[in-house]
């Protein structure tokens, strides 16, 4: 692979896609926000990082 940097890029997707079927539930409930919510917010969060990851490697 030319770009392993690219990899980074995958790692959103995991969290959003692959992971859904382990984050489908209600429970627990921290704070009485549904757990599939926070896993999202913690997905969105981590993307600008991956992306920030993936530019800084392309750019070395």
């Amino acid at each position: 692979m030319k770009r392993p940097q690219l990899v980074w890029l995958a790692v959103p997707f995991v969290f959003f896609v692959g992971a859904l079927p382990l984050a489908n539930r209600v429970e627990p409930a921290p704070g009485g926000v549904p757990f599939l919510l926070l896993w999202f917010i913690g997905a969105t969060l981590l993307t600008p990082l991956a992306v920030w990851l993936t530019w800084r490697g392309d750019h070395r």
